[in-house]
């Protein structure tokens, strides 16, 4: 509970060098009130400062682990050496405060587009540039941290000018204020900003509220602590930084469009942002290939998914397949490929993401890529959790597909464990195989075998195999996805996919003898890579992935 006016014990010597008694427009208690209303509202948007950065770090550069350590770490050094900074300023507390907000609102506002105009422009130029998100990033969580790191020094001398207080109390009452106000912060960012505004309209908004807030404390509470210079400053610098907000606000959308043309091409022609992901269509007319991305990670390349999507379906549809589940692969392309198959009743798509459902429904270039399978009375979709769905089912398939993006993708790591394959056997059918997308054997060999050996942990026999031939040309570098990889425009793609098959008995990894005709793969190529993939295995068996101790790493 924040205390009333304590004040500090007679004799005591004026706390954190307070010269004398502010000269107030209000009563010494609304001043008060109003210091820790405005230590309540910076707080807040420090606070979404720092979740844009770590969310959109992890959107953009991926592993969000990573990100979030990062981000934090140097946020929260940076905020003691800006508290140490911020003493040479508590005899000019006021015009400190004032300008540190205008800076902070500034550069907390902006970050989000310059960080996303890095990746955008730059992240394919490759050599030096090709950590440049990473370092701005460091950069952003440095100067922010050192900012947010000022103004508690500086709010403890403002508010100890309104009234003299013991130390204890005023610093309990300013941290109530800062604590309450980042929890204010922290759930508006999820709930409200990001789903609403998205990451760059939030970021300028969030920083608009705080050059506000800071500059009515200073220009309308403590005017009388500022000389007329200061003030005139003070009210430039504001209006400067709400000018540059607000035309950058006004042309966001046009800012957007610029960055996702620099990503993904002129041909970017869908674009979507569900609470799960942003989806993004390419291509797909013209004689141009359709490619699809999500969070900036290729899904696929119309060049190649028929090679990837056979290799993955067809070597589990060996046996009996008269009841499938697919993991993922809303696209619709997986079940495209197990409908070929005579004898197939049902297929069950678990995707988490009902937009790309029914972007796979609606769009004509990719509803007619997956052969229109949402119009086959067989296929039921269900948007789910893959992990909460298989944790639930109590049914039983002949067949699962795991088609799921690559494992070093921090968010689906859990669908990688050992806890989820175990769900998957307990649904498997007497019989039944499960199959399995590994990501590239020959870009990220240590991840492939990581799991097989978690497969291998839950009770299943495995059959390691691999298939070359993806799309080199496509111009996008490796990054955690299921198509050629990561960010648009970088280089050297790994030319592979991996895969294992995996069942309760040893099973034959053979293609269907009734299945027609595959367009890329043969049962002789299928040999050959299969045993191309277990000459690979390392001397040592590596130890399995569970949820608690995660084994993959971007």
């Amino acid at each position: 509970m924040i205390e009333p006016h304590a004040p500090a014990p007679p004799g005591a010597p004026p706390p954190w060098g307070v010269q004398g008694q502010a000269r107030l427009p209000v009563r010494p208690g609304i001043g008060r009130f109003l210091v820790l209303a405005g230590v309540f509202v910076c707080a807040a948007c420090g606070l979404v400062y720092e979740l844009e950065l770590v969310a959109l770090a992890s959107y953009l550069i991926g592993d969000s682990v990573t990100q979030t350590s990062v981000v934090l770490s140097v946020m929260v050094f940076a905020m003691g050496v800006g508290s140490l900074a911020a003493k040479r300023l508590r005899r000019c507390a006021a015009a400190g405060f004032g300008a540190v907000e205008a800076a902070l609102a500034l550069v907390g506002g902006c970050s989000a587009m310059a960080l996303y105009a890095v990746f955008a422009w730059t992240g394919g130029w490759g050599g030096p540039w090709a950590d440049g998100p990473r370092c701005l990033l460091v950069v952003f969580s440095l100067t922010i941290g050192l900012l947010i790191g000022a103004e508690v020094p500086l709010l403890m001398e403002l508010i100890q000018r309104i009234r003299r207080q013991d130390p204890g109390g005023a610093v309990a009452d300013l941290f109530a204020a800062d604590y309450v106000g980042a929890l204010v912060g922290g759930l508006a960012f999820p709930f409200l900003l990001l789903p609403q505004l998205g990451q760059l309209s939030g970021a300028l908004l969030t920083g608009t509220v705080n050059v506000i807030a800071g500059g009515a404390l200073v220009l309308g509470l403590f005017r009388g602590d500022l000389s007329r210079r200061a003030r005139w400053t003070l009210v430039v610098a504001n209006v400067v930084v709400l000018g540059l907000l607000a035309s950058a606000a006004m042309l966001v959308d046009d800012f957007e469009r610029a960055a996702r043309h620099a990503l993904y091409g002129a041909d970017a022609r869908v674009a979507l942002r569900s609470g799960v992901q942003e989806a993004v269509v390419t291509g797909g007319s013209h004689g141009r290939p359709l490619r699809f991305f999500f969070d900036g990670r290729l899904r696929f390349s119309g060049r190649d998914e028929r090679r990837y999507h056979e290799a993955l379906v067809h070597p589990a549809m060996n046996g009996p397949h008269a009841r499938v589940l697919i993991l993922g692969g809303g696209d619709g392309l997986a079940a495209r490929e197990v409908l070929r198959h005579p004898g197939v009743r049902r297929v069950d798509i678990v995707e988490p993401d009902a937009d790309v459902v029914r972007l796979a429904r609606g769009d004509a270039a990719l509803s007619a890529l997956n052969d229109h399978v949402y119009d086959d009375p067989r296929v039921h979709e269900v948007t789910a959790d893959a992990f909460s769905r298989l944790r639930f089912d109590r049914s039983r398939y002949d067949v699962v597909v795991s088609d799921l993006p690559d494992p070093c993708v921090t968010g689906v790591t859990k669908l990688y464990s050992q806890e989820f394959y175990g769900l998957a056997r307990r649904v498997l059918a007497p019989g039944g195989r499960l199959v399995v997308h590994a990501g590239p054997l020959a870009g990220r060999h240590r991840a492939f075998w990581t799991v097989e050996a978690t497969i291998r942990a839950a009770g299943l026999s495995t059959r390691p195999y691999r298939v070359g031939g993806r799309d080199r040309d496509a111009g996008f570098g490796v990054r955690p996805g299921r198509g050629a990889g990561g960010a648009p425009g970088a280089a050297g793609a790994a030319g592979d996919w991996g895969f294992i098959l995996a069942s309760r008995v040893p099973a034959p990894l053979r293609l269907d003898s009734s299945c027609p005709r595959l367009r890329t793969l043969t049962q002789a190529a299928l040999t050959a890579d299969a045993r191309a993939a277990s000459r690979s295995r390392g001397p040592r068996p590596l130890p399995p992935s569970t949820l608690v101790h995660p084994r993959y790493t971007d």
